[in-house]
């Protein structure tokens, strides 16, 4: 697995947007909390190209001389990313690992700082849920029940910017992932689809740098959801004999339970929103891994009954 450490890449500024429903959530502290799922707007697809955009315009205040943006969304072909993008007179990456999106933005853009080929660049990503449902499952005003095993498209957008500039937060070394598949095809269970992808990720991260879970203060994992955190702590236990502490899924967390979104939150956004709106906001934890995780399957392939792969990437953070 293609482990790398980083000499010279940091966090800065972030931003963060959300419907009412996340707002409401266990999550505080957003930045921007939108009114409806239309912001203003005639299409949810609109609303997200809008929320990127409101993220980026906060984070171009901050830092005007960005050399790249680094980012993507669920929908078909990136198009969500791709339209925001167009508004700006910058160069544009786009990056797909579903919903472990935001960690393979930040690796990209650490590379290319650590290598001096440029110095300044925005990691951004979004879901939104009306666009996510009728992607992936079905048409929004069919009103299908949901299995308890699933998960709810958290709606939102987060960006960040990834800079050679020292700052508080250092990208201290990351993990590409490995494509894994363990013959699930029911696409309503994407817990149990990605937590054998996490795990293998975190192993071959601390074998690759030497490491032993104790290492860390946290480990925070995308949206597993509740039953898929249980079975990634099962696997590494049976499996790898690693015992999980000092965890927190994001997935898990994002809603609070009398919500009833099932086995919780996912969609890229998830992630980071816990990530710069709980976690560091707490100042508690000096060392982090961030493990994102993906579920890859299109609707097209979930129709074919084919199995769904999965991705985990791995950034390691060190807080100052």
């Amino acid at each position: 697995m293609a482990s790398i450490r980083f000499n010279k890449v940091y966090l800065d500024s972030s931003y963060s947007v959300v419907s009412k429903l996340e707002a409401a959530g266990s999550i505080k502290n957003y930045d921007f909390i939108i009114n409806d799922y239309y912001f203003g707007l005639k299409t949810f697809e609109g609303a997200e190209v809008k929320m990127q955009r409101v993220v980026v315009d906060y984070l171009l205040e901050k830092n005007k001389k960005i050399d790249l943006i680094v980012g993507g969304d669920l929908s078909n072909q990136l198009a969500i990313t791709s339209f925001m993008a167009a508004k700006y007179d910058i160069s544009y990456l786009g990056s797909y690992s579903a919903c472990a999106t935001f960690n393979s933005s930040i690796i990209s853009l650490g590379a290319l700082i650590d290598a001096n080929k440029i110095k300044n660049g925005i990691a951004i990503t979004s879901s939104h849920n009306k666009v996510a449902e009728r992607q992936f499952r079905y048409p929004i005003e069919y009103g299908a029940p949901k299995a308890k095993r699933s998960t709810y498209t958290a709606t939102g957008s987060c960006g960040t910017i990834v800079t050679k500039d020292k700052t508080n937060i250092k990208v201290e070394s990351a993990t590409i992932g490995k494509v894994v598949e363990m013959g699930i095809k029911d696409s309503m269970n994407m817990g149990a689809v990605m937590a054998p992808a996490a795990a293998l990720t975190l192993s071959e991260h601390l074998l690759d740098l030497k490491r032993d879970l104790s290492y860390y203060d946290l480990v925070l994992t995308g949206d597993l959801g509740i039953y898929g955190s249980k079975i990634l702590k099962e696997l590494l236990a049976t499996e790898y004999s690693i015992k999980l502490k000092n965890h927190i899924d994001a997935g898990s967390i994002i809603y609070k339970k009398e919500q009833g979104l099932y086995a919780g939150g996912s969609g890229p956004v998830c992630l980071p929103l816990v990530l710069f709106n709980k976690v560091f906001k707490e100042k508690k934890y000096k060392k982090i891994l961030v493990l994102a995780t993906g579920s890859l399957h299109s609707q097209i392939l979930v129709n074919q009954h084919k199995v769904i792969p999965a991705i985990c990437h791995a950034i390691s953070l060190e807080v100052s």
